[in-house]
Order: C-alpha cells, then sequence, then structure tokens
C-alpha cells in the first residue's frame, strides 16, 4: 500500500477521500402546492385580463388653430423695404387705414416708377380677374350639380315614402291575417302546414318592409349631407373669390395710388383688428411676403382646429367624437392635454393646392409619404387658459398635435391580428 501511494501525489489521495459519494435531498422553503396555486392564479388572472380587455387603437395627427371668420393676409406686390410703420399688433384699424409704407424706389428710373412694375402689376390683375371668373363658374357648376343630386334625392325618396307607407300597411294586415290563421288552426280549419306557409310569408314581407325603411333612412341621410356638403362648397367658394376680390381691390388701389416717387401705401381692406405684423422698418420684402394679418372686428372670432386624418383612419372616426389636443406652445408636461370633439370631415380627400395653404399639412413637410387625406375641424372647448395668475390664449397658426382614438378590440384579437393577415393574404378569391 505504501508503495502504491507513492504513485501519486498527496492531493490526489487527499481528494480522492473527500470526494462525496452519496445523494443528497433539497428542502425547497416554499411547499410546491402554494407555488402551484400561485402560478394557476397567474395563469387565471392573464387570460381573464386577455379575453376581456380591450385597447383602443390610437393615431397622433398635427394641425394648426384657425379662426372663423379666417384672418385676411396682406401680401407685398413687389420688392423693395419698409420705411414707416403706422399700426402695432392689436391695434384697432377702419378700412382704407394706411399699414406700412413700402420703399420701391430702387427699381425706379429718374423718380418714377418703372415700365416693368406696371406690367407686372397688371399681370397680377388680369390674372386675378381670370381666377375670380374660373370659381365663379366653378362654384355655379359645382352648386348646380349637388342641387340636381339632391333633387334627384327627393325625389326618389319621397316615392320611396310612399312605397313603405304600403308595405307597412301590408304587414299590418298580414299581421291580423296571421292572428285569424292561428285561430283557423286551432279550430281545424286549415292544417299546420298552410299555417306555416302562410307564417314564412309574413315574415318575408316583414323582411321586405324593414329592407325598405332602412333605405328610406339611408336616403334621408344622404339628403341631409347633401344639404350640408352645399353649404360647405357654397361658404368655401364664397372665401376664396372674397379673398381674390380683395386682392384685386388691393392692386387696382396700388395702380392708383402709385406715386413717382416710388412709394406705395399698404392699407387695411377691412375694419378689423391687426392679428399681426411680419416687417419691421427697414427690413426688405419680396413679392408675395405675408405683411400683415387683420381680422374683422365685427364679428366675434371662433376657434378651430384643422386637422389631416391619412384615408386608412378615416372609417373609424365620425362627427361628434372626442379626441385629445395638446399645443406645441403650451408643453403637454405642464399644461395637460386639451379636449375638443369632431365638427365636421370632409367627404373627398383635400387637394395639393388646399393643402399648401396651411403649414402643418402632410405636403409640406419633409419626409411625410404620399396618399390621400381628409379634412378635419375640430372644435375646441377652451380657447383661453389661467397659468400662474396669467391668461393664455390660442392665436391663428398656432401647430397642435391631436390623438384620435379608433378601432377598439379585445386584447386577444390584437394579440392575433398577425393571423388574421396572413389568413387574409392565403384565402382565395372573393365572388360574394
Amino acid at each position: 500500500m505504501t508503495a502504491m501511494n507513492k504513485l501519486f501525489r498527496q492531493e490526489a489521495l487527499d481528494n480522492q477521500k473527500s470526494k462525496w459519494t452519496g445523494k443528497a435531498l433539497l428542502i425547497a422553503k416554499i411547499p410546491a402546492w402554494v407555488i402551484c396555486i400561485a402560478s394557476l392564479t397567474f395563469l387565471t388572472v392573464l387570460f381573464i385580463f386577455i379575453t376581456f380587455g380591450n385597447y383602443t387603437r390610437r393615431i397622433s395627427v398635427y394641425g394648426e388653430v384657425i379662426t372663423n371668420p379666417h384672418p385676411i393676409n396682406i401680401l407685398s406686390s413687389q420688392q423693395g423695404f419698409i420705411s414707416k410703420a403706422f399700426v402695432k399688433a392689436g391695434d384697432i384699424i377702419k378700412k382704407g387705414q394706411k399699414i406700412y409704407q413700402v420703399d420701391f424706389s430702387q427699381i425706379t428710373e429718374s423718380g418714377k416708377i418703372s415700365t416693368n412694375t406696371k406690367n407686372s402689376l397688371k399681370n397680377q390683375l388680369t390674372q386675378v380677374n381670370n381666377i375670380i371668373q374660373n370659381l365663379q363658374y366653378n362654384k355655379r357648376i359645382t352648386l348646380e350639380s349637388l342641387e340636381e343630386q339632391k333633387r334627384q334625392y327627393e325625389l326618389s325618396h319621397e316615392k320611396d315614402r310612399v312605397i313603405v307607407e304600403n308595405a307597412r300597411q301590408g304587414v299590418e294586415f298580414a299581421k291580423e291575417n296571421m292572428k285569424n290563421y292561428k285561430s283557423y288552426q286551432k279550430r281545424g280549419l286549415i292544417t299546420k302546414d298552410q299555417f306555416n306557409n302562410y307564417g314564412y310569408s309574413y315574415y318575408q314581407q316583414q323582411n321586405t318592409y324593414q329592407n325598405l325603411y332602412s333605405q328610406y333612412i339611408s336616403d334621408s341621410l344622404k339628403i341631409t349631407n347633401l344639404n350640408s356638403d352645399i353649404m360647405l362648397k357654397k361658404a368655401d367658394f364664397d372665401k376664396q373669390i372674397s379673398q381674390y376680390k380683395i386682392q384685386q381691390d388691393d392692386l387696382q388701389r396700388q395702380l392708383a395710388e402709385m406715386a413717382a416717387s416710388g412709394s406705395l401705401f399698404i392699407t387695411s381692406p377691412i375694419d378689423g383688428r391687426i392679428e399681426s405684423l411680419g416687417f419691421t422698418v427697414g427690413q426688405m420684402v419680396i413679392t408675395n411676403d405675408n405683411l400683415a394679418q387683420v381680422i374683422p372686428n365685427d364679428v366675434k372670432p371662433t376657434y378651430y382646429l384643422i386637422l389631416w386624418v391619412p384615408n386608412n383612419s378615416l372609417p373609424y372616426i365620425t362627427k361628434g367624437d372626442a379626441i385629445n389636443i395638446r399645443y406645441d406652445a403650451f408643453p403637454f408636461e405642464k399644461f395637460g392635454q386639451f379636449s375638443g370633439h369632431i365638427n365636421n370631415i370632409s367627404y373627398v380627400p383635400a387637394s395639393s393646392q388646399e393643402m399648401s395653404h396651411y403649414k402643418s399639412s402632410p405636403i409640406n413637410k419633409v419626409g411625410e409619404k404620399a396618399g390621400s387625406y381628409y379634412k378635419v375641424l375640430v372644435s375646441l372647448n377652451k380657447n383661453q387658459f389661467s397659468y400662474n395668475g396669467k391668461k393664455l390664449y390660442l392665436s391663428n397658426g398656432m401647430k397642435a398635435q391631436s390623438t384620435f382614438f379608433l378601432e377598439k378590440r379585445p386584447l386577444y384579437q390584437w394579440m392575433f391580428s398577425p393571423f388574421y393577415d396572413m389568413q387574409k393574404t392565403l384565402t382565395g378569391p372573393n365572388n360574394e
């Protein structure tokens, strides 16, 4: 044995002697039944939450505050610099009152207005006149088309009313006969099959009446929507024509009032209040610069929020829906979110020309994906706020972000939505 031990190191022999050769039983501090009950409870709560819980999909869209009536933008007709300012933001002014004096002497010759400037103003006036004529023509054609649609719907609606009334009377008559047939069947005058056949005929007639009544109600809603469209289109055309007529009057006034000194007075086209001034004395201006905004003073402005909703969200919103609003000027971390409700939804996608008039529209955002957008007008519950004893007001053009609440589904449907999408891609053609 001694010789054998000399073949191995002493450390190896000690390790061999101390090696564990038995079995160990580890006893947990928490009983197994407690773990089972806790796991079962957790799974039950999770199942109930997934089955009965729901989530509403939402999207955030950007927009801006507008007023009704909308402020009138006073634009620069040519290049020059502001030599004098006569008013300040917030001042009440009268029609024809001076706002700015613009000096464009750098483009005059020998103290006289250049021929190019005169021709430019005349060309602008001609273009404005053509635009007004086209708008008036488009207004007439559009309104005539809508009125014709309305007239056709009203004629059809009146015919449907007579048909629905006749169908209702027929159902009432059939209902009375049904009672009589039931009495006849009890007395043995008719067979059960005859009674069942008449019952089937009665319920078919009742179903036909319900379909006719639904169509009648649908036509009523279409007539109401057409009336709303007529009013909106007329107001929109009148607004555009009014703006161009103001521009027309302004161009005519510029041609009439231009002095040989190369100065031009910018005046207010209406009685109102200066909403904003875009330039100060000494600043250079170029053609079509927005010099000032004037809002009518005889009408209290109503504030709205104009938003642009993508077409894939349109089916889930309706007039009167509540939305959450966050103004860029009033951070929601400090001021919170504000409420509003949908006042109007356009029935056709907004054109690129219409969206180009609003800075918050998708067409004016770099990187915004192309697509169809619908204009949504939102009524605001508040147009002024208080913070630290100071009143804060909304202003025209203020940017805002709004949250729309769309479709509401149980949680399990949201979890399995990828499988629904997969099922739709795998199904064959739908021939229904």
